[in-house]
């Protein structure tokens, strides 16, 4: 049908057929001789199998050939690191020697291969089907992660098709308490047979891993397994070479596992153990010692827990360390005893050890007795008193004392004796303490008390609080609209300038007793306006009042101003209370002011308050109503009003008759 040629093989080799037509080229059998796919095919029982022409040999695919050298590289690579790793890695407890794996398998083969007896000059692609089968694994573990494994599969598929996989590689498996994941990769023999095809074998690959569930020891269930199988096929009997893929096809399938996994083997477990020891292991009643156990043969993945037992004394501890108390232990010998456990272990998970120690008598022991005193034992503050101490040993052991310690005030000090100063602290009751220690470390206390009075107050200068009164005695009030830009001495008149003269002169005199008072004048302006008109006109207003005062002879460092504009102004209640409180007033004139309260609040508001830093008095906000000028300070005229000059009757001569 095609231009052939046959050549004859000289070397058996059975599987040497499905090695030529997976790597798609000559193998060399020695220095001279290069046998062909047809030459190894006949030697395995085929007849009449011959290389294509020399245009378009069968052993050129490129792909073949760099598929099959990557996965060559691969598998070499994971197996030397299973051998190499062996010797390296102590074959674990838990491991099992072997693993044999047996399920259902199912299989997608994803081969197109020729329709059985189509032209071979215009072949029919032909897509095997889906499949179930059987599958089964045998697997040696070299130690815990590495294991050789030899895998085979059979399934059957529509029409009386079957693909069978025998396959050997290294397996890597992880293991943890609730699963076993594994990957594998294995080079396979894979044969195809397909109904009115002979049956073809080629090599292949398995590239996959899985999921194993330990149910019990011995058993796990492999949830599941997914593998891609790879497999290179030659049906050059069966297709000219202008069909390639359909000529040489490869198999790119999924197939899935699931079944049961029997292990057996591997070393037996090694039963843990526990070692104990004390230190010291000989104390007298009261001393501490300290227990300590360390486990071997637990699994290091678990936690472990430990529990402590003494048959004397009182033992605390929950890790490798435990504490042990003699206070209340009765001379004699005792044992500690120590269990480690492993909780996620069902079996051979205890461990268990014990140290021994001995509890000597104590010798006869007398406390130091100590007594202190103060002097003197009342203080007025901020004085001090003199501390003292005595410390004696029943035993004639030598003492010490130490540790001062004082409730209130500062203590200093060392030996027997220590000064307590009561500078910044409170009247009350103070209690200085110590401790007294002999060389055997037996302590005694003793503390003293005190008390702490305050120093009488100084004498009050009754001229000094007369001056005080006086100081904050009266605000000083303004005309409206005063002082003006245009004129900043204006405004302040006879009746207020009288008072800040009266003020200038106390707070004089005031100084040479207070020298750090100061005078402090706050501006305010009634609310009609702006709020920057009526800030900048209160700030006039204090300045203008500072400037009065400094003329007066005040100090100008000790004057404040503030200026808080129609803020603070003084409400309807307030003023109206002023009025009713002020008894310069007659009853008429109360009744008249109050007619007219809306107006006497905004001239109670146009005023400069002051206050006396040192007591924090402030002027009193009465407004003058008796004063000549309190027209003008209200808006209306300065002074009464003056009777109107009659003019000099002009008599009329009389008539002329």
């Amino acid at each position: 049908m095609f231009g052939r040629r046959e050549v004859h093989a000289s070397v058996f080799m059975p599987w040497c057929d499905t090695i030529c037509r997976f790597l798609g080229k000559p193998i060399l059998i020695s220095a001279n001789h290069y046998f062909s796919i047809g030459a190894f095919m006949n030697q395995c029982g085929r007849t009449n199998i011959h290389l294509e022409d020399d245009m378009l040999p069968c052993c050129n695919g490129r792909r073949g050939r760099a598929i099959a050298a990557g996965l060559s590289l691969l598998c070499a690579v994971m197996l030397c690191a299973a051998l190499f790793s062996s010797p390296a890695f102590a074959q674990a407890d838990a491991t099992p020697k072997w693993d044999v794996f047996v399920g259902y398998q199912w299989l997608h083969p994803g081969a197109t291969v020729p329709t059985p007896f189509s032209d071979p000059n215009n072949p029919t692609p032909y897509t095997v089907s889906d499949g179930s089968g059987v599958g089964a694994a045998l697997a040696f573990n070299f130690d815990r992660h590495w294991a050789g494994e030899v895998d085979f599969g059979h399934n059957w598929v529509q029409q009386g098709n079957t693909e069978s996989t025998y396959s050997v590689g290294p397996r890597f498996m992880w293991r943890t308490e609730d699963a076993n994941f594994f990957l594998h990769t294995l080079l396979s023999l894979n044969r195809l047979s397909v109904a009115g095809l002979n049956g073809n074998n080629g090599i292949g690959a398995i590239l996959g891993g899985g999921v194993d569930l330990p149910i019990h020891k011995g058993i796990a269930f492999r949830l599941f397994e997914a593998d891609y199988v790879w497999a290179r096929h030659n049906y050059a009997d069966f297709v000219s070479p202008d069909f390639p893929d359909l000529r040489r096809p490869s198999l790119e399938g999924v197939r899935l596992r699931t079944g049961l996994v029997f292990s057996w083997g591997g070393a037996p477990a090694i039963a843990p153990t526990a070692a104990c020891s004390i230190q010291p292991a000989e104390v007298l009643v009261g001393e501490p010692l300290t227990a300590t156990v360390a486990g071997s043969n637990f699994n290091p993945k678990h936690t472990v827990t430990y529990t402590w037992s003494s048959t004397g004394g009182v033992v605390t501890g929950t890790a490798t360390t435990a504490a042990i108390d003699t206070t209340n232990a009765a001379p004699g010998s005792y044992a500690v005893t120590a269990h480690v456990t492993d909780p996620k272990e069902k079996n051979n998970n205890v461990a268990t050890c014990s140290a021994s120690f001995v509890v000597k008598p104590l010798p006869p022991k007398n406390p130091p007795t100590m007594s202190c005193s103060a002097s003197p034992s009342t203080v007025e503050i901020p004085g001090s008193a003199t501390i003292t101490c005595s410390c004696t040993s029943p035993d004639g052991v030598s003492v010490s004392v130490s540790n001062w310690n004082a409730s209130s005030g500062t203590l200093s000090g060392a030996g027997n004796t220590a000064t307590l100063s009561t500078a910044g602290a409170s009247p009350g009751n103070v209690t200085v303490s110590a401790s007294c220690a002999d060389t055997r470390g037996l302590t005694g206390q003793a503390s003293t008390q005190l008390a702490l009075e305050n120093p009488p107050p100084p004498p009050v200068n009754p001229e000094i609080v007369r001056l005080e009164q006086r100081l904050s005695l009266h605000s000083v009030y303004f005309v409206t609209n005063y002082p003006m830009i245009a004129n900043p001495k204006g405004g302040l008149l006879v009746s207020q300038q009288k008072t800040l003269i009266g003020l200038a002169t106390d707070f004089k005199t005031y100084l040479q007793s207070k020298p750090d008072a100061r005078l402090i004048l706050g501006g305010h302006a009634d609310q009609r306006g702006s709020v920057e008109f009526n800030q900048a006109l209160s700030e006039r207003r204090v300045a203008r009042t500072k400037a009065f005062l400094i003329e007066q002879g005040v100090p100008e460092a000790s004057i404040d101003t503030k200026a808080f504009g129609k803020e603070h102004n003084l409400t309807d209640e307030e003023v109206k209370g002023e009025v009713e409180s002020n008894t310069e007033l007659t009853a008429e004139e109360r009744a008249r002011v109050l007619r007219n309260i809306l107006v006497i609040k905004m001239a109670s508001n146009r005023r400069v308050d002051v206050t006396l830093s040192t007591t924090g008095q402030t002027s009193v906000r009465q407004f003058p109503f008796n004063a000549t000028d309190a027209l003008t300070l209200i808006g209306g005229r300065e002074s009464a009003k003056k009777p109107m000059a009659k003019k000099p009757m002009v008599k009329k001569p009389a008539p002329k008759k």
